[in-house]
């Protein structure tokens, strides 16, 4: 059950995320709050990213492997393709999970390459969550801050 509501949470995550990035101005892609911050594209790609680069982070893929999954998602040239992408990411995350024993889910721990103790596939479910509304809630934020017409409604589609 704790799986199922996750999965369902990042779910509405993903369909949100896919519907701020379709409000998205194409002359707002460069725009970045700060110098020190990522741009609106660099943000939108790392958080489309998230369920496959994760998943693979999880099963224990070595660094190149990740930095090649992130390279093709930078290379994706608009908001459509990025939506696309994430979408299939979530697809391939949510059948891991669900493909999981309860046993499996509960106890089977593993490490990503830049950590030195593993944890349980719950954990990472968790971990998960976390990490994507984090960076929606920084994307949301960039959006106000560019002036979009958007609130709390969008969030939660």
């Amino acid at each position: 059950m704790i799986r199922e509501e996750l999965l369902e949470e990042l779910d509405l995550g993903r369909r949100s995320m896919a519907g701020l990035l379709r409000k998205l101005r194409e002359e707002d892609w460069a725009w970045r709050p700060a110098e020190n911050m990522r741009s609106v594209r660099e943000l939108a790609e790392h958080t489309a990213a998230i369920f496959e680069v994760d998943l693979h982070i999880w099963q224990e893929h070595d660094h190149a492997t990740i930095q090649k999954i992130e390279k093709r998602y930078a290379e994706l040239a608009t908001a459509d393709e990025l939506i696309d992408a994430m979408n299939e990411g979530f697809e391939t995350y949510e059948s891991y999970m669900l493909g999981l024993t309860d046993e499996e889910f509960l106890t089977k721990k593993t490490t990503p390459f830049y950590a030195e103790e593993g944890q349980t596939q719950l954990h990472w479910l968790v971990e998960e969550v976390s990490h994507f509304f984090h960076h929606r809630g920084q994307f949301f934020t960039y959006l106000k801050q560019r002036g979009y017409d958007i609130s709390m409604f969008d969030l939660y589609v």
